[in-house]
């Protein structure tokens, strides 16, 4: 029988925004909670295409895990990766060896890349962590380095595979810098060489959207210079092009994969049932079935309203998640006649950049949705990401970054990149 090292009321597996929110609110109310995430900081993952595309840097979308649980000294973090859940016992087993067991366990380990088993899929740069940003924001940098020095005339292709929101956003956000900042930063010519593209399967870009801000998003695109190829599926990506299943052949410089994702090994390895995505069908209450102590949250998890609706993989739905399953964890370690509850989402609606002054935004829950595009949906889209913002400081950053970005299309920071192929941001 493996040795635990050490008990825990409730244990919190991810540093996101579900475990983030869940450890918070049992802390403040003095439970003893494990939060262990393989990284020792939590990614605002909305931006991070905006670190991708040499917009932000690092400093600006994580922060420091111990900086958000300063002053709560019932929660304690540890950094390793998870290697091992039993749900039955509620034990968690990480790389070095060691377990931990609690009354609760809470999973809200994140998702990886799905690739849909497409062949070559390991010729492109998937975004969803900071160290996916990184290695895009650095290859890029050290392609458009390598073009000017070159002066070789040859076309430089950026190809973003997935037409949501992660994949418009980055789309416009390559359109952006090639139109505005290529031509101050090095010349006109190099600019004139890049083409931006992007490739979805689906007839139409941000598919969960109206079809009113469909239309103007992919209106949008086209008139920034990005080439749509929509309605048909991937083929095969090579290291210098990618085919699509109609035979049109894409020429590539650099490819980022932001065409879905499937819920990561933690959960795999769970022993768990998983259904969509490798993700837990999880109860109303948001426990794993089967397992009463055990809560599956986030990008982990298949959520559904009362009504039997799928939930979206958002953020703002995931803190919720995480708010909601501390305060029935707290139901039962409190008791007094407080029970449980179905998990109670609040539908804010959607959002996503398309470019400078470009935005569209759907606001308030579904058929009572208000429809914003253009300008307004671009000032509403600032203003709610600064507010889910982790930490003062990350706001201050983010502030002070976007209107000599936006305005005079200037970048703060530069990508330094090494021959070796690491970089590191400098702000």
């Amino acid at each position: 029988m493996r040795h635990v090292d050490e008990n825990y009321e409730v244990i919190v597996v991810g540093g996101g925004f579900a475990g983030v929110a869940a450890a918070r609110t049992l802390g403040r109310k003095g439970v003893r909670v494990l939060l262990i995430d393989k990284n020792p900081y939590h990614q605002f993952q909305p931006l991070l295409y905006q670190v991708a595309t040499l917009q932000l840097g690092v400093s600006e979308v994580a922060r420091s895990l111990r900086d958000i649980f300063r002053g709560q000294p019932n929660i304690r973090l540890v950094a390793a990766e998870v290697t091992g859940v039993d749900a039955e016992r509620k034990r968690v087993t990480t790389s070095d060896g060691k377990s931990y067991e609690g009354r609760f366990l809470i999973l809200a380990s994140g998702a990886e890349a799905n690739f849909f088993n497409t062949p070559g899929a390991e010729h492109t740069y998937p975004l969803y962590s900071v160290g996916d940003a990184v290695k895009v924001g650095g290859t890029l940098s050290n392609v458009l380095e390598d073009a000017d020095r070159a002066d070789d005339g040859k076309q430089l292709d950026f190809v973003v595979i997935g037409a949501g929101p992660t994949g418009v956003e980055t789309a416009g956000a390559l359109a952006e810098t090639v139109k505005y900042v290529l031509p101050d930063y090095f010349s006109p010519w190099l600019a004139n060489r890049c083409r931006v593209h992007l490739v979805d399967m689906v007839p139409n870009v941000l598919n969960v959207f109206s079809d009113k801000s469909k239309e103007y998003a992919g209106r949008r695109l086209a008139a920034m210079g990005v080439q749509l190829h929509l309605g048909t599926p991937v083929a095969e990506i090579t290291e210098d092009k990618v085919l699509l299943k109609d035979g049109t052949e894409i020429p590539a410089t650099l490819v980022v994969w932001a065409g879905g994702l499937k819920a990561g090994a933690v959960v795999a390895g769970s022993g768990l049932p998983q259904g969509r995505g490798g993700r837990i069908d999880v109860n109303p209450d948001l426990t794993a079935p089967g397992f009463d102590d055990v809560y599956v949250l986030g990008d982990a998890a298949n959520m559904t309203d009362a009504k039997g609706n799928k939930l979206p993989q958002l953020g703002s739905c995931a803190l919720q998640a995480g708010t909601w399953a501390a305060k029935n964890i707290l139901a039962d370690i409190e008791g007094g006649g407080r029970h449980r509850a179905p998990f109670g989402y609040v539908d804010k609606g959607y959002m996503a950049m398309v470019g400078r002054g470009s935005a569209v935004a759907e606001v308030g829950p579904g058929p009572k949705r208000v429809l914003l595009n253009g300008p307004l949906a671009f000032l509403a889209w600032l203003g709610v990401h600064v507010v889910l913002l982790s930490g003062a400081l990350q706001k201050i950053r983010a502030v002070a970054t976007w209107p000599s970005d936006y305005i005079t299309h200037r970048r703060s920071f530069v990508v330094l990149s090494r021959p070796d192929g690491s970089q590191f941001h400098e702000s």
